[in-house]
This record gives structure tokens, C-alpha cells and sequence, in this order.
């Protein structure tokens, strides 16, 4: 299966590309800067550039999109939102799966953004993961698209391959980064999801 991975070097995004090729998947992946990861067909690409992301999407079966808004950044998160606005109206013919964020899970109701004690410094990429939802559940009705979100904590850790499945609350506290690309995985040679947003916690 063709799998272009956006946000190829990122912490999420380097464990998807590491995971589809241990499975044999012909993989490309992109970064802004056309970096060379062993395996891989490499692409240069800003996210923002709806032309060429388009033309890397429609290459191939899948397309992951692991690119969450710059921590270290001032650059308003709407730039990235604007983006996936721009790809979805493209009407891309790959299947989308979109890394999203915890803070939209919801806790009895309540975005986890805002419940007590969430992190202030956080808030600004929760409140990025809750808008690009809502990006995806207006999408036009024939693009098949998937939003994975991961548990409150995410952090390299283990690939035990043993994690839990939820649909818009948290099924966990953490998922180790590896554990969600292999569920990542799993969902792309599975297909088992459409049109929705699904979590992705450890299992003990």
C-alpha cells in the first residue's frame, strides 16, 4: 500500500513511517525540507502549500497528517486550520487519517481543555484540536477521513502493540507514541473506521 506520511520527523510521525515500513508499505515521507529517511521516498512540502500537498495526497492509497501547530511558534494556529480547510475543499481522492489532539476528548460532556486543571500551556493546541474536529466532521460527504486522537499523555515509550480503542472520551490516561502508531497502522490496514473520530490509549 502507498502511505504518505506529512510531519514525517515529528515525534508521532517518525513512529507512523518507522511502523508502515516494518509492515513493507512503500512510504513517503514529507517534510518541509525534504530531510531523507531510510526506506522512504522523500518529498519536500509546507503544509500551507495546498497545490503540492494535494499532489502527494492523490499519489497515494493512505494519507497521514501529523503536523500539530509549532509549540515554539507564535504563528496563530489558524494558519494550520486553514490548511486542512484548503485540502478538504481540493477534494482528495486518498483516504485521510489526521493526527489530532486529547484536549477535544470529552470528560462527562466537557472538552478536556476545559475541565479543572487542565494546563494553561496546553490550551492553545487543545483549542487547535477541537476546531480542526470540526473542520473534518463538516467535510463534504465523499472524502473518506479518519481523526485519531491520542490519549492525555503521549510520550515515547514502549510498542507493546497493546492499547485500547475509544470513540470521543479518554479509554486511558497515556499511550506511548509507539503504541499509537501502531494503532495507526492497524486502522490503515484494517480500515475500520470512517468519517469519525477514534482514541487510542495503552493497555495494560
Amino acid at each position: 500500500m502507498k502511505i504518505t506520511v506529512f510531519g514525517a520527523t515529528g515525534m508521532v510521525g517518525s513512529r507512523i513511517v518507522a511502523e508502515a515500513l516494518r509492515r513493507r508499505h512503500d512510504v513517503t515521507a514529507v517534510t518541509h525540507t525534504g530531510t531523507t529517511m531510510d526506506g522512504t521516498n522523500a518529498a519536500e512540502a509546507n503544509f500551507t502549500d495546498t497545490r503540492t500537498v494535494s499532489a502527494l495526497a492523490n499519489a497515494a492509497d493512505v494519507t497521514v497528517i501529523a503536523i500539530p501547530p509549532d509549540r515554539e511558534s507564535d504563528e496563530p494556529v489558524a494558519v494550520n486550520l486553514d490548511a486542512h480547510r484548503r485540502l478538504l475543499d481540493a477534494a482528495p481522492s486518498t483516504r485521510l487519517i489526521v493526527v489530532g489532539g486529547a484536549g477535544s476528548l470529552l470528560v462527562d460532556g466537557t472538552p478536556l481543555r476545559d475541565t479543572p486543571g487542565f494546563p494553561e500551556e496546553f490550551k492553545r493546541e487543545a483549542g487547535w484540536g477541537i476546531e480542526l474536529l470540526n473542520i473534518y466532521r463538516e467535510a463534504p460527504a465523499g472524502i473518506d477521513w479518519l481523526l485519531v486522537s491520542p490519549s492525555p499523555m503521549i510520550a515515547p515509550g514502549q510498542a507493546t502493540g497493546k492499547y485500547l480503542v475509544g470513540t470521543d472520551s479518554p479509554v486511558g490516561d497515556a499511550v506511548s507514541a509507539e503504541n499509537f502508531a501502531i494503532g495507526i497502522l492497524d486502522e490503515i490496514d484494517k480500515h475500520a473506521h470512517r468519517r469519525m473520530r477514534i482514541t487510542l490509549a495503552d493497555a495494560s
